[in-house]
C-alpha cells in the first residue's frame, strides 16, 4: 500500500477514464504508459475480477497501486465531480455512452451544476473549462484537431455559419427543458467558445426567496409596487441582478398588467409576459425596441441593462410618462448607480424624480458546514487601511471535503445594498448631484458591511470577501 496523502492529477491523466467508472470501480489514474494503465485503488477493491473487467472495458492491461481509502475517496469527489440527473424515477441516467461527447459534455455541466463551459485553443492544444459557483475549473483538455471538430458541431446545433471565422457569432441551442446561449469569439489560435445553460424552470423564483434581509424586502416591495418610476439593480456580470429580475416580475405578473421584457439573453420564459431577443444585428436595440414598447400600452417595462446614455435617457422619458421600468446597470455600489446617471448627462432633477430605489447585489460562496474550520485573527488578511466594524478573535477559511468535492464551499447568498429614494435623499441628488456619498446621511448597510457579517458569523471567508472591503 502505498501511504500518501494527497492524489494530484493532471488534466491530461483524468480523462483516461470517465467519473461513471472512477465512481462505480472507486479506481483512480495514476499513470498511463500506452497498454498498461496503473490504477490508484483501496485494498478491498484491488482484486482480480475487477482487474480484468477493467482491462476488458479499457482495452490496457491494468497495475493496482493500493492507497488508504480516505486518500481514494478525496480523489474521487476533488477530479470526479458527479451527480446523478435522471430522467424519471426509474429511467437511469440520462449521460450514456452511446451519445456524442457534446452532448455527453453538456448533461455533465448540467449535472454537477455549471452555469458556462468555456472551449479554449492555444497553440498546441485546446482546453474545457466549467464555471462552478462562480469559478472556473479546467475539466478536460482535447487536441487542437479535434477541438476544430467540436466547434463546427457546436455552430451546427446553434444553426450558426460553419464557415465563418473571422466574425464572433451567437446563437442557441435548445434542449427540452433547458437552453443554451452560444457566443463565438474568434482568437489567435482559433475559435473560443462559451456556452451559457439557461434553464426554463421559473418554480425557484421567489422574490422572498432571492436574499433581501426583511428591511430591504419591505422598501424593495413598496418601490416596485409604485406604477411609475424606475427601479435599477447593479453589479458585475454573474451577480444575480437577472435573477432578481425575473423574482420581480414573476410577483408583478398578473392579469391587469401589460408587462413587456426586451433581453439579452431570454434566460427564463414567463408566462403572460412579453419576452424580445435583442438583435443589434438587425437594429433591434435596448433603445429601439424602448420606442416600440410605448407604443404598446405597457405598465411595466424590463430593460436587460442600461448600457448607455441614450437607453437611460429613454428609461427616464418612460417612466416619466406613467410607466415603472425595471433594468440594471454596471457599477460598484447602489450610491454609485446615481452618479453613473448623472455622468451619463441625466439631469438630476430627472434622476430624483423617477428613481424609485437603487440596489447593487453581490453573490458570495458560503463556506461547507462539513468540514470549515476556524483560525485566529490575523490583520495582514484584510485590505490595508480597511476599518473593521467590530473587532473579531477569529473567522472560518475553507478544508475541503467530499461534501463540497474538496473545495472548501457548498452554494452561494446572496448579500444586497438598498437605497430608497427618501425625500432626504431626493434633496442630496437635486444640491449635490456630483458629490451624492459625502453628503448623504441615510443609515444603509453597505455591500462591504454585508460582507463582513457573514465573515463574522462563519458564512463566508476572508478570501471570498476581500475584494468588497477594498472598495469599502
Amino acid at each position: 500500500m502505498e501511504y500518501l496523502d494527497n492524489i494530484e492529477l493532471s488534466v491530461e491523466l483524468r480523462q483516461v477514464i470517465n467519473a461513471d467508472l472512477a465512481h462505480h470501480y472507486r479506481v483512480v489514474p495514476k499513470n498511463d504508459s500506452g497498454n498498461i494503465l496503473e490504477l490508484f485503488v483501496e485494498t478491498e477493491n484491488a482484486t482480480e475480477a475487477i482487474s480484468e473487467e477493467l482491462e476488458l472495458y479499457l482495452g490496457k492491461k491494468i497495475v493496482f497501486c493500493e492507497v488508504p481509502k480516505a486518500v481514494l475517496i478525496k480523489a474521487l469527489y476533488e477530479y470526479y465531480r458527479k451527480e446523478e440527473f435522471r430522467k424519471g424515477n426509474n429511467d437511469g441516467p440520462i449521460i450514456s455512452a452511446d451519445k456524442g461527447f457534446l452532448e455527453n459534455l453538456i448533461m455533465e455541466a448540467k449535472a454537477i451544476g455549471s452555469s458556462d463551459i468555456h472551449f479554449e485553443v492555444y497553440e498546441d492544444e485546446a482546453r474545457i473549462r466549467f464555471r462552478i459557483d462562480g469559478l472556473l475549473i479546467e475539466k478536460y483538455k482535447i487536441p487542437s484537431d479535434t477541438y476544430l471538430e467540436l466547434i463546427n458541431k457546436i455552430k451546427i446545433e446553434a444553426n450558426l455559419d460553419i464557415t465563418e471565422k473571422r466574425l464572433p457569432q451567437d446563437g442557441r441551442i435548445n434542449f427540452e427543458d433547458f437552453d443554451i446561449r452560444v457566443s463565438i469569439l474568434p482568437t489567435l489560435h482559433g475559435e473560443k467558445t462559451v456556452m451559457r445553460l439557461l434553464g426554463r424552470d421559473t418554480s425557484h423564483l421567489r422574490l422572498e426567496d432571492v436574499g433581501f434581509e426583511e428591511e430591504q424586502y419591505q422598501m424593495y416591495g413598496e418601490a416596485i409596487k409604485q406604477s411609475n418610476g424606475i427601479v435599477l439593480i447593479s453589479g458585475p456580470t454573474g451577480s444575480g441582478k437577472t435573477t432578481t429580475l425575473y423574482a420581480t416580475l414573476k410577483l408583478l405578473n398578473d392579469n391587469k398588467r401589460n408587462i413587456v421584457t426586451v433581453e439579452d439573453p431570454i434566460e427564463y420564459t414567463l408566462k403572460g409576459i412579453n419576452q424580445v431577443q435583442l438583435k443589434e444585428d438587425i437594429g433591434l436595440t435596448f433603445t429601439s425596441a424602448l420606442r416600440s414598447f410605448l407604443r404598446q400600452d405597457p405598465d411595466i417595462i424590463m430593460l436587460g441593462e442600461i448600457r448607455d446614455a441614450e437607453t437611460a435617457k429613454m428609461a427616464i422619458r418612460a417612466s416619466l410618462t406613467g410607466h415603472l421600468v425595471l433594468s440594471t446597470i454596471h457599477t460598484n455600489s447602489a450610491i454609485g448607480t446615481i452618479s453613473r446617471l448623472v455622468d451619463m448627462g441625466i439631469p438630476a432633477f430627472y434622476i430624483a424624480e423617477t428613481l424609485n430605489a437603487s440596489v447593487a447585489q453581490r453573490l458570495l460562496r458560503k463556506l461547507c458546514g462539513s468540514c470549515k474550520e476556524e483560525t485566529p485573527f490575523d490583520r495582514q488578511d484584510f485590505p490595508m487601511g480597511y476599518r473593521m466594524p467590530q473587532d473579531l478573535d477569529g473567522y472560518y477559511r475553507p478544508k475541503g471535503c467530499p461534501d463540497c468535492y474538496y473545495t472548501g464551499y457548498k452554494g452561494r447568498i446572496a448579500i444586497y445594498e438598498l437605497i430608497p429614494m427618501t425625500h432626504e435623499i431626493v434633496s442630496v441628488i437635486k444640491e449635490h448631484p456630483q458629490n451624492i456619498k459625502d453628503n448623504i446621511n441615510y443609515n444603509y448597510q453597505s455591500l462591504a458591511d454585508k460582507a463582513f457579517d457573514l465573515l463574522a458569523n462563519g458564512t463566508t471567508s476572508i478570501e471570498e470577501i476581500y475584494s468588497l472591503l477594498i472598495n469599502a
